[in-house]
């Protein structure tokens, strides 16, 4: 999961460290670490004993806080329990709890402020925090391997961040388990940073941006949240090759975010859509996996522009929630996307449908406008309606048309980070089916030829 530092970055920090560093044995006493520090010199790092210390601190040069794995600082409700303001500072291997509870502060269990340089944030835990890390304007931050558990005594929207991004230009977040509070990553007005392989449960948004261009949101896991990806008033974000699984609302969300890749993405469960796109504008949509959504995919407020190529909408309610009065094509140099729904033929086995997929029909923006019509839906004139439409194209009102459906889903390498969504059945599942005599469940089957049939999930 963890990856390499950019070398600009690793240079920065090692330059800050003096060859000749010593170690510090901090004991368990109130005062020494702020009397240990005193006498530390630049680079060296002080290895706290096991227990717990009641105190808040101030690092404002290069030293390394080192925790061991079995001490805690606890900051006994007051401010930030550690404010990083100097250069080349390491915090690792600590547990900090206790911080202050005003969101006007930003009270944190690590604050890191816009004089710091290149602070480094490794493998701790911070657990019952307003905020967990504040990335305060703290340039070439590092945040990795932190398990992070914010609050739960308040209303969800009422408690703070597991990680908050302010104007930090090349933070990077990785390889960080995050869970309660209100967002797992928040980042407003900041640009060139990146978010990787981290997990968020049972939080509002796993990651949410705000005004933050130029940046990268690949490889997360989300699971349980409310909405797992919400990119909103940016433009070029990455968002690759994530999980959202059992999000409530959305898993995907672009609002007013534009030029962005949005590719080899892995959604599903979510009750409300699994993407959605209010106002958004030129981003390419590839390789993504839709399954089991309320609605696979909803544009509105006058999305255009956008690339849809390669992706696959798998047993959604309703695959497509688009409203237009002209066709919009979503292939792409003969290859479209994969329809769970869709009964095709493909006489010559090329892998593409021999005729064009359009997925939603005018009783369909009926529904959409008047929902009490769905008491009609069983209706013989409904009926009449959608069976001419099918058979004469030409009175369909216009919106998605895929011209060179794809007969085979390809599932994003995204799927496999978890276990219960890859290409293995839950194992008592399998046997249960064995038991009844039933063959091993498959993705889908296709002879060269044939008729597409619709996916077993």
């Amino acid at each position: 999961m963890n990856r390499l530092l950019p070398i600009s970055l690793v240079a920065a920090m090692t330059s800050l460290v003096p060859a000749w560093a010593a170690d510090w044995d901090v004991p368990n006493r109130a005062g020494a670490i702020a009397e240990t520090l005193a006498q530390a010199a630049d680079g060296d790092t002080l290895r706290l004993s096991p227990g717990e210390y009641a105190d808040t601190l101030v690092l404002d040069r290069p030293v390394i806080i080192d925790g061991q794995g079995h001490a805690t600082l606890d900051g006994r409700g007051l401010g930030a329990v550690i404010t990083v303001t100097g250069p080349g500072i390491t915090v690792q291997n600590l547990t900090v709890i206790g911080s202050g509870s005003s969101h006007q502060e930003i009270d944190s269990g690590i604050k890191l402020t816009k004089t710091a340089k290149a602070p480094r944030i490794l493998n701790n835990v911070l657990l019952g925090n307003l905020c967990g890390v504040d990335i305060h304007g703290a340039r070439d931050s590092l945040v990795q391997g932190n398990r992070i558990e914010g609050r739960l005594d308040r209303h969800m929207n009422a408690r703070g961040n597991g990680i908050y991004v302010w104007n930090a230009p090349g933070a990077v977040v990785v390889g960080n388990d995050i869970r309660f509070g209100r967002d797992g990553v928040f980042v407003n007005s900041s640009r060139n940073n990146r978010f990787i392989n981290n997990t968020f449960r049972d939080l509002r948004f796993a990651v949410h941006y705000m005004y933050a261009d130029n940046s990268e949101v690949s490889g997360n896991v989300s699971i349980g949240n409310h909405l797992g990806y919400a990119v909103m008033f940016s433009k070029r974000v990455k968002v690759t090759g994530n999980v959202s699984l059992n999000d409530r609302d959305h898993g995907v969300m672009l609002n007013y975010a534009n030029q962005g890749e949005v590719r080899g993405n892995y959604v599903k469960g979510a009750k409300g859509k699994c993407t959605f796109l209010y106002n958004a504008h030129k981003n390419d949509f590839s390789g993504n996996w839709f399954e089991s959504c309320g609605i696979g995919i909803h544009f509105t407020a006058g999305s255009a522009g956008n690339r849809m190529v390669g992706n696959a909408f798998a047993g959604n309610r309703h695959q497509v929630k688009f409203v237009s009065t002209k066709w919009v094509e979503w292939s792409e140099e003969g290859q479209g996307n994969y329809w769970s729904d869709f009964a095709g033929f493909d006489v010559d086995g090329d892998g593409i449908a021999d005729a064009p997929y359009r997925p939603n029909d005018s009783m369909d923006h009926v529904l959409w406008t008047q929902p009490a019509a769905k008491l009609l839906m069983g209706s013989p004139a409904v009926q009449l309606v959608r069976w001419s439409q099918s058979a004469f194209p030409a009175l369909l009102p216009g919106g998605v048309i895929d011209s060179h459906p794809l007969m085979r889903p390809e599932r994003p390498e995204a799927a496999r980070k978890v276990e219960q969504d890859g290409q293995k059945e839950f194992p008592a599942r399998r046997h249960r089916r064995a038991a009844l005599g039933r063959p091993p469940r498959a993705c889908a089957s296709y002879p060269p030829g044939g008729r597409a049939q619709p996916s077993e999930f």
